[in-house]
């Protein structure tokens, strides 16, 4: 905090597709979308016009036993989004159900909630527990927080949280049972090994399951670790993964706060590219397009059964936000799902875009891994590619690498020793070619010439 306060934020007045400006007219690409919230770039007209229609009639009204058009209609939508035509090899049931919320932390608290009580008053866990991925960041709140593993978020608040247990995540870059030598591209491409990542998971239920319980469910981020370390999942995990959390009878919780409509997977959503269903959907940050804070928890018919019955029964789940299926926000959200059939070309494209021309960085030996997952695009700093070694914590090499790309014009923040690359799907060439030559200079003269 102190180191923030001794300098002159960078104050933004003005933004207009994937360009921002600030209060001296400065020009910056939004190199990681406000982070990581924005799908259609800034300022865009079908989403301003949609907020102005809205706004026009009414701005929000209560959701408690009260309805409302727009949030009734981006229902209808959401679910038909979660439940592609194309059947999904290993789809459970329909997500046919939407809670909505105020942002991915919420999201996700509803999820735990909904699968904690599902699993109790089912009885599939005689003592529900929840299980989730090392480097695991969920949100903030106290549930979320809880199924969260990064010490430096969430260790000061161990008092306040209840037990969860964690299993390894696939980090392919760093894991201790890939063989392969460093090389210069994706570890996952080049990874040596036999799914031992998987293998660690079906022990963890297994000895659950000896303890005589089982897991009320299985929390993970699909395709793509965030404040993890933008750890990107090698094609086939997911699906072992949730078919054993199927056997076992566990729910699945898919994360796609940030991964989900487009963002990192040819699909809209990364769960569907590897063919699986979750019993929990979480959506936020680009719900509105990035205009407005709204999310919402999908989930199936069955879980929403568990908490129907008669007044007396006390069956209800009391759970709500003050601004629960916010008008303007949905009116955003409709704006912004109408916007994703026409934004598929534009996010291939983008995704070409960020592969081509992210190569030039492998002349830097301070680039150690360069992973992708579509439009989300991390780049690994080390002290050396041959070693891996990763620069220390106090020595602040992201934060000094993208202090330098905002002098190059370019805003971004770094997830610990990782760059985060994510603009919106408006990006163009030439503006992605922007971003990696003052990606390449920024890392060049930071840690080369400077050390």
């Amino acid at each position: 905090m102190r180191d923030w306060l001794k300098g002159e934020p960078l104050v933004i007045e003005r933004g207009n597709g994937a360009v921002l400006w600030d209060v001296s007219g400065r020009e910056y690409i939004d190199g990681n979308s406000s982070i990581w919230t924005n799908l259609h770039g800034h300022n865009h007209p079908k989403i301003n016009a949609a907020i102005r229609r809205q706004l026009g009639r009414v701005a929000h009204t209560s959701a408690l036993g009260l309805a409302n058009e727009p949030a009734s209609l981006l229902g209808q939508a959401l679910v038909q989004l979660a439940n592609p035509r194309t059947d999904l090899a290993k789809r459970q049931s329909r997500l046919a159900k939407v809670f909505y919320s105020d942002d991915g932390s919420t999201a996700v608290e509803v999820a735990l909630k909904l699968a904690y009580e599902v699993a109790r008053r089912t009885g599939r866990a005689r003592k529900p527990r929840f299980l989730s991925l090392d480097g695991a960041y969920h949100g903030d709140t106290v549930g979320a927080v809880s199924a969260g593993h990064i010490d430096l978020f969430h260790k000061a608040y161990s008092g306040m949280l209840f037990k969860t247990d964690k299993v390894m995540s696939p980090y392919c870059y760093r894991c201790p049972f890939n063989k392969a030598k460093p090389e210069r591209g994706d570890a996952r491409d080049t990874r040596k090994c036999n799914f031992e990542c998987v293998d660690k998971v079906e022990q963890r239920f297994a000895a659950r399951k000896k303890r005589g319980s089982n897991y009320a469910a299985l929390l993970v981020e699909p395709g793509m670790q965030g404040p993890a370390g933008m750890i990107a999942q090698p094609k086939g995990w997911l699906g072992r993964v949730a078919e054993i959390s199927r056997e076992h009878g566990t729910q699945l919780i898919a994360d796609e706060v940030m991964t989900g409509l487009g963002r990192a997977a040819d699909r809209l959503f990364a769960s569907h590219d590897e063919g699986v269903q979750p019993d929990f959907l979480c959506v936020a940050k680009g719900l509105t397009g990035g205009y407005l804070p709204m999310a919402a928890t999908l989930t199936t018919q069955e879980v929403f059964d568990a908490f129907l019955g008669d007044y007396s029964e006390l069956k209800t789940f009391f759970h709500g936000h003050s601004y629960t299926g916010n008008q303007l926000g949905s009116a955003a959200s409709l704006a912004s799902i109408g916007l994703l059939n026409t934004a598929a070309t534009r996010r291939k494209k983008l995704a070409a875009n960020l592969r081509s021309e992210s190569k030039r960085l492998w002349v830097l030996p301070q680039v150690g891994d360069i992973r992708q997952a579509e439009c989300v695009l991390a780049v690994e700093l080390v002290r050396d590619w041959q070693t891996r070694e990763p620069f220390e914590l106090v020595e602040r090499a992201g934060i000094r690498v993208c202090d330098a790309l905002a002098k190059r014009g370019v805003l971004t923040r770094p997830v610990g020793n990782v760059i985060v690359i994510m603009p919106p799907y408006c990006t163009t060439q030439r503006q992605v070619k922007k971003i990696f030559s003052a990606l390449h200079n920024a890392i060049d003269e930071t840690l080369t010439k400077n050390g």
